[in-house]
């Protein structure tokens, strides 16, 4: 077969010969294992591994990644095993394609879910090896190439499933051709018209604009040549998506995209960079604003080259990159420059470090994720290519995605930092977290110990690693809340019996652990606060007392003392709102905890009937903490009367939450969500608008009608 002569020839120029021959006996363990089997094109199946492997050998990958390519479906559509494998080319060999194999023999809901599973567990691989990544993006790219061989419909999924998620992988790590080949090919897919236009607008572009772009390279190279900078300058053609995303971004039409090609200047070292850059400068006029240094300030992948655009001949933009040979290599090769440049000299492990570290963010998102359809919406953010630089206030940079804020930069410098924040300065001035993030910015992060992350920010970042922190810490607060909780409430059913907590002894746990579907103790706990265990029955059963006694126990409940700070295991009913000082009472919710209502809330009064749920609770006499209450008052329809009402709440020790308004005839209502401590509290703030000659009456509202409305607006 020419293919394997032409891998096998290309091996055997950066290979040794032993490598070389191990590349052999897994090409044909490869033909024998898929001997009969056809792609849909009608082709031998092992075409493909094949052509797989000669695409990672432009990069120069070892022998290992090469051969782990040829044999990477033999599991999949074989019989032979991952053992097998194992006993014939090596461990290594083997978990690389135990990494790429897919999950098609497991069953799932959704394809969604399917696809998310399988990224999930290609990613976990990739974190422990990055070459099963790059042999996938290798495999696709040869899927892509071949892609007008499935239907419509299938080819169309797949495009979007590359551009989504394969071409931003490939982008991350640094391999650029693959990158925009990817982009290229499932434009031609996803938007078929509109790739023939733009292709053959290219072709015919190219001839009348060929002798342009000759006299440009020849003017940069003799100008670099007149000062004494050896330089290989390269003409190059945009790629057609490219040109399409500036198109649509800009509302352009094709003739008015001028700087189709760019030029590319190779140096020998960083201070020939500069130096060019200037020579070019004098030779043609900069555009203002279309300057960027990714020599100071790498880009995530390891990208580095400084990027110009020029006011070229008969007024034609040009747009040219200016770099070492070193920096060429990594931007063509990313990451595989690892394999493919193995010297001490070579400076690329500040890539090696940013790539791990990536990968253990992934890992991070990964394990935190509810699930791997989440985990795939996460990775999509994380992938976008876009990216802000920004400052530490010790000077170090930061790469966050475009839109990022100030909560997904102190996520990024630590996760403590993001969990414990509560306010950021940027440039020195004090900014709401929700900030979006520019270009060099400088930003600080004022942090608190006592301070937890707001559900509210889930609402705003844009990174990954913030999002799943965030989540995860809620969640496992919710669980601590709700377990102290739980341990509150049966203690409190204990003692109903007669008995206290350490009157239980660790026998009488372990058989109850045993016979519920609890793992521990603490899980016991959590259950009952979130409401899906009953207190009495829990302690009925580590008891063992007699029917008639928890039956006493069940009519003799006692009161929980409501502190407060119980965080989100205890909730207050929005629909009554109840403050310190109103008579209460508590309902268990499964899932939720435990919501504290008023006496008289009419939401209260339709749902009750299961006693059981039900607790007698009190408010704590040291409670100290703002409550959420909703007053309504009826003014009259005068200048200036909410600028005094306002004032007014304000002289009484109270926060304005929210306010709305509505006409009452020749009357306004104006409705307010206030903070307040207590019930004296309130009535003091009462009082003091009582004293407003405009203030025609004040109700506290209770209902949930008119406090959700306040809430909405």
């Amino acid at each position: 077969m020419p293919d394997v002569e032409d891998l096998l020839q290309e091996v055997s120029n950066y290979l040794k010969p032993e490598d070389v021959e191990n590349i052999q006996r897994a090409v044909e363990l490869s033909k024998s294992a898929h001997q009969g089997q056809l792609r849909q094109s009608g082709e031998a199946y092992v075409t493909h591994p094949i052509a797989v492997a000669r695409i990672l050998t432009s990069l120069h990958l070892d022998a290992q990644a090469i051969i782990a390519a040829l044999l990477h479906d033999v599991v999949e559509d074989t019989d032979i095993t991952i053992e097998t494998i194992s006993s014939g080319f090596g461990k290594p060999v083997a978990d690389v394609v135990e990494g790429l194999s897919k999950l098609d023999k497991l069953q799932f809901e959704t394809v969604a879910d399917a696809q998310a599973e399988n990224f999930r567990k290609m990613l976990m691989a990739m974190a422990r090896d990055v070459r099963v990544i790059l042999i996938k993006l290798a495999d696709r790219l040869h899927n892509m190439r071949t892609l007008g061989a499935v239907s419509k419909e299938k080819s169309a999924r797949i495009a979007r499933e590359t551009m989504e998620i394969y071409a931003p992988i490939a982008n991350r790590l640094g391999l650029n051709d693959i990158f925009h080949e990817l982009q290229d090919i499932s434009f031609k897919y996803l938007h078929p018209n509109r790739y023939t236009v733009l292709d053959k607008a290219l072709k015919s572009a190219r001839g009348n604009r060929r002798e342009v772009v000759v006299k440009i390279q020849d003017a940069i190279r003799q100008r670099l040549s007149e000062n004494h900078i050896q330089a290989e300058v390269k003409g190059r053609e945009k790629h057609l998506y490219g040109i399409y995303q500036k198109m649509q971004a800009k509302s352009l039409a094709f003739s008015q995209v001028l700087d189709i090609y760019g030029f590319r200047v190779l140096v020998e070292d960083v201070n020939a960079c500069y130096i060019a850059l200037g020579l070019l400068h004098g030779l043609y006029k900069p555009i203002p604003g279309k300057f960027k240094d990714y020599i100071a300030i790498p880009k995530a992948n390891g990208y580095q080259s400084l990027h110009t655009t020029l006011f070229g001949p008969y007024g034609t933009p040009i747009e040219v990159q200016i770099r070492t040979v070193e920096m060429g290599r990594i931007a063509d090769a990313g990451v595989a420059s690892h394999w493919l440049y193995k010297t001490n000299e070579t400076p690329i492990n500040d890539l090696q470090v940013k790539t791990h570290q990536w990968l253990q963010g992934l890992l991070e998102s990964l394990s935190q994720s509810g699930d791997s359809v989440e985990f795939l919406e996460h990775l999509k953010i994380d992938l976008f290519p876009d990216e802000v630089y920004v400052f530490t206030p010790q000077g170090k940079i930061l790469a966050l995605p475009r839109g990022a804020t100030a909560v997904d930069f102190a996520y990024s410098v630590h996760t403590d930092i993001g969990n414990s924040c509560v306010a950021t300065k940027v440039n020195f001035e004090l900014v709401p977290l929700r900030t979006e993030l520019n270009n060099g910015d400088r930003v600080e992060i004022i942090t608190a110990s006592h301070a937890y992350p707001n559900p509210a920010w889930l609402g705003f970042v844009v990174t990954s690693k913030a999002r799943g922190q965030i989540r995860h810490t809620l969640k496992t607060m919710h669980l601590d809340e709700s377990a102290a909780l739980g341990e509150r409430l049966l203690s409190q059913a204990l003692n109903s019996l007669g008995l206290k907590m350490s009157d239980i002894d660790e026998a009488s746990w372990e058989k109850l652990i045993k016979e519920s579907s609890a793992k521990s103790r603490q899980e016991v706990y959590t259950d009952i606060g979130l409401g899906r265990s009953l207190n009495t029955v829990i302690a009925r059963k580590l008891a063992r007392v007699t029917e008639d006694a928890s039956m006493q126990a069940a009519a003799s409940k006692g009161v929980i003392t409501i502190l407060g700070t119980e965080g989100m295991a205890v909730q207050f009913g929005k629909c009554c709102m109840p403050i310190p000082g109103d008579p209460i009472i508590g309902v268990i919710k499964s899932g939720q905890g435990l919501i504290i209502h008023n006496h008289d809330c009419q939401v209260l009064r339709k749902g009750r009937g299961t006693s059981d749920d039900w607790l007698d609770v009190a408010w704590d006499k040291n409670i100290n903490k703002l409550f959420d209450v909703s007053i309504k008052l009826i003014v009259a329809n005068q200048r200036g009367v909410l600028a005094k009402v306002a004032t007014a709440i304000a002289e009484a020790d109270s926060n304005i939450e929210n306010v709305h308004f509505s006409s009452e005839g020749d009357y306004n209502a104006l409705y307010f969500t206030l903070q307040v401590n207590h019930r004296l509290h309130l009535a003091n703030v009462m009082r003091n608008l009582r004293l407003i000659p405009e203030v025609i009456r004040i109700t506290r509202i209770k209902n949930s009608q008119h406090s959700g409305q306040i809430k909405q607006q």
